[in-house]
């Protein structure tokens, strides 16, 4: 029962949701009736608009341009202050803030053409997709993005229209050169002769640390964009200029000789090359040398090739090549041995500064100098040796010369004997060593030590033969002996403690001192040997007019042996004076003692002196003191006969020789 009664109401609702689905669809039904009816107009406009409806394929690529294009905005009007900000600011006053707008100013102008590059990308993909719609072709939608395109093409081409001529980062660059120039120009410096190189060094290198590091910024940034060779330019230009005004200072018009014809021989031109091994020394170790360590320090990070470059081209218009052509117009004209020993002096200056050459004209920038310096030194080597291994040849060739006739020494051994000490110097000798070394090595040939001393030792010699081949030419015997004695003492004088005198030995001293004594006894015998003897007592003088006529004969025999040797020249002051004596002590006492013995005057005469003697044996010994002096070789007036032993043994020669001739007791 209780089933049934479950059922009935089951069945009771069920019947009564009927009625109300039956209500309800007899109301839809209009409704559906209307719909159906309407339904091929909306499959109509369905199909119309599905062509439009397309254009939501391009949602993507709006999707991805949206957040790029904020960026561009942003980065636009940053760049539009930083604009601003470099117009009005200037890098006199501010380099650092100058420098960090300039590179903030890069970074956002690479940033916004970046950024328009894969916008534009992104947005003719869009043009091509709206292009390729017929549908939409003249839509408004591709006017826009067409537009917007362009708009980015050109903001995209902004960096490239600030870096040209009259744009913004063009102008700023120009102002980093202006003020790179000026800092350039307001640290130029002087250096004088006397600037030791650690002196400079201590002068913060030259230019201050802070200014350094100024253009150091300024090098950076303009090599950075590709404008380091203008930099370079300008630094070259006033530090170059500098340099020149320097050395200018130096009063080098010197240099410009191109000849050694311009000058009457080395000798006129010997200062401006003692000078020349100074100014060297300056422009190399005091100028260039700080002139390539600020090259080094303002281009200290870009390449090596470039820092040598730059400081080749200062160092040239410095006028380095200007003291090379110098030394290669000395090089040049007659061998001469003068030359010689400045050929030398220009090879120490060169030797003494080649590890700085080395080491600042090392580079290929500098392949010019390089090559300069090497044919300089090549010629230098060449016309040294030419010239010592030819020298003993000029000597002989001296022999067709004359001899002085005074009977003193000649030129040519005075020069030679000091010539060849100064060869044998310590401040020449290892420098000619070492370029006869270097020659040799360039002929592929053992050098010997034993060279040098071997060639000077036979100039010696042939300087010997000189003096015997000249000394045969006097026709009067009593000179020729007068001129070996002297030559021959000044050889053992003047050489003896002399590297020459060294050199030669103490028995080649010794035997130009025994041939001093041996030609000293025979001048005299052969020019006062025969006086003493006109004054003899052999005979019987009781008559007045046979001792007038002896004196007369001994007077003159004395006035023209006298008169013959008054121009004569004794070139040694202490020996000449020891000559004098020497004949004084012998003559006059001969003299004075015959005409007191046995010359008696008379009354006239005592009361004309003229009448009587013409000689007083006090005029005689002031005649006699008075011989070989005023010597033509004017160096050696001051020269003193200090070898006493040799005084003493010519005035033994002397007194043996006239003690053998018969004297008044």
């Amino acid at each position: 029962m209780e089933d049934l009664l479950a059922a009935r109401e089951i069945l009771k609702s069920s019947l009564e949701k009927s009625r109300d689905v039956a209500s309800a669809i007899n109301k839809i039904g209009p409704t559906l009736e209307e719909m159906n009816r309407r339904l091929p107009s909306l499959e109509a406009a369905i199909k119309l608009m599905a062509g439009k409806c397309a254009i939501y394929g391009i949602r993507e690529h709006v999707d991805c341009v949206l957040g790029p294009a904020a960026a561009v905005l942003k980065v636009f009007d940053a760049v539009n202050e930083l604009e601003d900000s470099l117009s009005a600011n200037d890098p006199c006053s501010d380099l650092p803030g100058y420098l960090s707008t300039v590179k903030q100013l890069e970074e956002a102008l690479k940033f916004l053409t970046d950024n328009c590059k894969l916008l534009i990308l992104w947005l003719e993909d869009a043009v091509q997709f709206l292009e390729d719609n017929n549908a939409v072709s003249d839509d408004w939608y591709l006017i826009n993005v067409k537009k917007s395109l362009k708009i980015l093409e050109e903001l995209q081409a902004m960096e490239e229209r600030s870096r040209l001529n009259g744009g913004l980062l063009h102008s700023a660059f120009h102002k980093l050169e202006e003020e790179f120039r000026r800092l350039l120009t307001d640290s130029r410096f002087a250096v004088s002769a006397d600037s030791s190189l650690s002196s400079l060094q201590e002068q913060a290198c030259i230019v201050p640390l802070p200014v350094i590091q100024k253009l150091q910024c300024i090098v950076e940034i303009l090599s950075a964009n590709n404008m380091l060779g203008k930099c370079i330019y300008i630094y070259v230009d006033v530090r170059s200029s500098n340099a020149r005004t320097v050395l200018r200072d130096h009063d080098l018009d010197y240099l410009e000789t191109t000849s050694l014809s311009e000058f009457d021989s080395v000798q006129s031109v010997e200062n401006h090359i003692d000078q020349w091994g100074i100014d060297l020394e300056f422009a190399v170790k005091h100028l260039l040398e700080l002139e390539c360590a600020l090259c080094n320090d303002v281009f200290q990070k870009v390449e090596l090739d470039v820092r040598t470059d730059c400081f080749s081209k200062i160092a040239a218009r410095a006028g380095i090549s200007d003291f090379i052509k110098f030394g290669n117009a000395i090089t040049e004209g007659k061998k001469d041995a003068v030359k010689l020993l400045k050929l030398l002096d220009i090879f120490s200056a060169l030797n003494n500064l080649r590890l700085d050459f080395n080491r600042l004209f090392g580079g290929k920038a500098c392949a010019e100098i390089q090559s300069q310096t090497r044919d300089l030194i090549k010629k230098v080597v060449n016309g040294v040796c030419e010239i010592f291994w030819d020298l003993s040849v000029q000597v002989e060739l001296q022999r067709q010369s004359g001899p002085p006739n005074d009977g003193s020494v000649p030129r040519l051994v005075s020069f030679v004997t000091n010539y060849c000490n100064q060869l044998l110097d310590d401040s020449y000798k290892p420098i000619l060593t070492q370029v006869l070394e270097i020659d040799w090595n360039w002929r592929r040939e053992k050098f010997e030590e034993g060279l040098l001393p071997n060639e000077i030792s036979n100039i010696m010699k042939a300087l010997e033969l000189n003096l015997e081949t000249w000394a045969k030419t006097y026709k009067d015997t009593a000179l020729s002996y007068l001129f070996l004695m002297n030559n021959h003492w000044y050889l053992c004088s003047n050489l003896q403690g002399t590297k020459v005198g060294d050199l030669m030995g103490d028995s080649w001293l010794r035997q130009h001192e025994v041939y001093t004594q041996h030609y000293a006894t025979a001048y005299f015998r052969e020019s006062w040997g025969k006086l003493p003897a006109l004054l003899s007592d052999q005979e019987d003088l009781t008559a007045t007019d046979l001792v007038r006529k002896r004196i007369k004969t001994f007077s003159e025999a004395f006035e023209g042996t006298y008169r013959k040797q008054l121009n004569w020249v004794v070139f040694d002051k202490g020996l000449r004076w020891k000559m004098c004596q020497q004949l004084v002590q012998v003559l006059v006492p001969i003299y004075r003692n015959y005409v007191n013995s046995y010359y008696m005057p008379s009354v006239e005469e005592v009361a004309s002196p003229s009448k009587s003697v013409k000689y007083t044996a006090e005029r005689l010994e002031n005649m006699l003191s008075s011989l070989f002096e005023k010597p033509k070789l004017g160096k050696y007036d001051n020269a003193k006969c200090t070898n006493t032993h040799l005084i003493c043994k010519i005035k033994n020669g002397v007194m043996g020789h006239f003690s053998s001739t018969p004297a008044a007791a």
